[in-house]
């Protein structure tokens, strides 16, 4: 079964909005993983618009299936890395005043930075995952910098499969192919939902995780989130 890690970056959003701490991260993480979630995960931002500092620190003695966090690797987040200790750090390119992650790493143009940064958090004892387009060649020199897993980039799949593109999972499926061969690990997020986890899931061959935040936190207004949770892992079966 593909594992469910939950983002819980919108509920930190929401938090921050009244400046309080309603609704209470920590609680709602604890009541996902209660609810079934098998992992949770979290993208701090330089700006802490949402997920802050603190909250890593404050969700790891809450986390007790997997923990993930993602974030581009600066000092700082690599700082927060080292202290945490997450089950696994997933490294995104993303700029400071990005809404959200928008793009893959350049493996080739990146590598030495990349394998620097990896071994690090692998002296940590931190399980790696390189954040990409699917692209045969970003695949291939994920391998080459010695990461655990790569996490498939999956906006392009979702916008074409709400056009009624089924075709447009087979980029997708091709390179998780390849990462299996090469003995990558696959993850993936961005934009999967209730609508098109399940064709997803039954395309990628070796899917180990997916992370789903925006979707999943949208969909629990009208559905109640244990339900949806539920209903996430019924599709990932």
């Amino acid at each position: 079964m593909t594992k469910l890690s939950v983002n819980v970056n919108k509920i930190a959003t929401l938090r921050n909005s009244r400046g309080g701490d309603t609704p209470n991260l920590v609680q709602v993480a604890s009541d996902i993983q209660d609810f079934g979630g098998q992992g949770i995960t979290i993208h701090p931002r330089p700006d802490q618009r949402h997920i802050r500092y603190q909250d890593a620190y404050d969700l790891k003695s809450v986390v007790t299936t997997e923990y993930n966090i993602e974030g581009n690797p600066i000092p700082k987040f690599l700082e927060l890395v080292a202290a945490v200790k997450p089950t696994q750090v997933t490294l995104v390119p993303d700029a400071e005043d990005a809404i959200t992650s928008n793009a893959g790493w350049d493996t080739r143009k990146h590598k030495a930075f990349l394998k620097e940064v990896i071994s690090e958090c692998k002296r940590n004892n931190i399980r790696t995952s390189i954040f990409v387009d699917p692209v045969v060649d970003m695949i291939e020199g994920a391998a080459e910098t010695g990461t655990d897993r790569i996490e498939l980039y999956t906006e392009q799949f979702a916008s074409e499969y709400a056009k009624g593109n089924l075709n447009a999972i087979q980029p997708y499926s091709s390179c998780a192919q390849l990462a299996n061969d090469l003995g990558l690990g696959v993850n993936a997020g961005h934009d999967l939902s209730l609508d098109n986890i399940k064709f997803f899931k039954e395309n990628i061959p070796g899917l180990m995780e997916v992370s789903i935040g925006h979707a999943l936190i949208s969909e629990s207004i009208y559905l109640g989130l244990e339900n949806v949770v539920d209903m996430y892992l019924h599709r990932l079966k």
